[in-house]
């Protein structure tokens, strides 16, 4: 399958133009962020962090509002280069556009549509994250596998992540959008029985509406209800000031990237 490097002064990019899934019967680019000395260690493995909403990460020529992003690459550069969290693998999906709602929410929605987080979850466990650990060092086991995003990007990375935690054992969810569906996933996670628990950061911005603020602190205390201990497994957090777009977005991934990968003597 093709792919374009781009060696650039935040590191090395692989892009995986066009990456065709016969599950969800559409294509999408894909970014692979490599940490720095990747090609000088050809014997490590690294741990890798699946984000959604690729196009907004790494640069802002893609994103959502042009220039806004979240500055994955620098933010994760600077972090390896002061020894605060561990190199790793960081992997960008592209959304599928007016698809977006439909693959990112576990049920449909009566004025919105959705519902086929499932399929989406299949692309994923099935087809891209086989094909990245055929291409790419990348660690087996969930403790070293993350999922993440934010707003509805958020919900399909929780519902994924506690659907599958032997897969995923790391989960990012920004400003997730756990209101959907009448808090449907909050039901999801009361019945659903977790043989482990996945390490969890949550976060919402107290700018982003009082009912949403509202619907995240519920969701939180549903985990801790099902065993997450908070500070060791569960990391919620209501940013002052915090707003629904890519800048607040990307203030807040130095933050999770030092909950989810801090750096050890073993791993830096």
């Amino acid at each position: 399958m093709a792919r374009e490097t781009a060696r650039t002064a935040i590191g090395e990019l692989h892009k995986h133009p066009a990456f065709a899934s016969r599950i969800l019967r559409r294509k999408r680019d894909v970014i692979v962020y490599l940490p720095p000395g990747y090609d000088l260690q050809p014997q490590r493995r690294f741990p890798a962090l699946y984000l959604q909403d690729g196009q907004n990460l790494f640069e802002g020529a893609t994103s959502f509002v042009q220039g806004k992003y979240w500055r994955v690459a620098e933010t994760t550069n600077e972090l390896i280069a002061a020894g605060q969290i561990r190199p790793l693998i960081i992997v960008g999906i592209d959304h599928a556009g007016p698809k977006r709602a439909e693959e990112y929410t576990p049920i449909p929605s009566k004025k919105l549509g959705g519902g086929k987080a499932e399929r989406y979850g299949g692309f994923l466990l099935k087809e891209l994250k086989p094909f990245l650990e055929s291409e790419y060092r990348t660690l087996p086991g969930a403790h070293n596998t993350g999922l993440g995003g934010s707003s509805l990007g958020g919900l399909v990375s929780l519902y994924l992540g506690l659907r599958y935690p032997e897969v995923f054992g790391k989960l990012a969810a920004l400003s997730p959008s756990v209101w959907w569906g009448g808090r449907w996933i909050h039901e999801f996670a009361r019945k659903e029985k977790f043989p482990v628990r996945p390490r969890v950061w949550l976060d919402i911005g107290t700018q982003e509406g009082a009912r949403v603020v509202q619907d995240v602190r519920a969701f939180r205390d549903v985990l801790m209800a099902k065993g997450w201990i908070p500070g060791l497994e569960l990391h919620h957090e209501e940013v002052p000031g915090g707003t629904h777009d890519e800048e607040a977005w990307a203030r807040r991934v130095g933050p999770f990237l030092r909950y989810l990968f801090p750096a050890t003597k073993a791993t830096v």
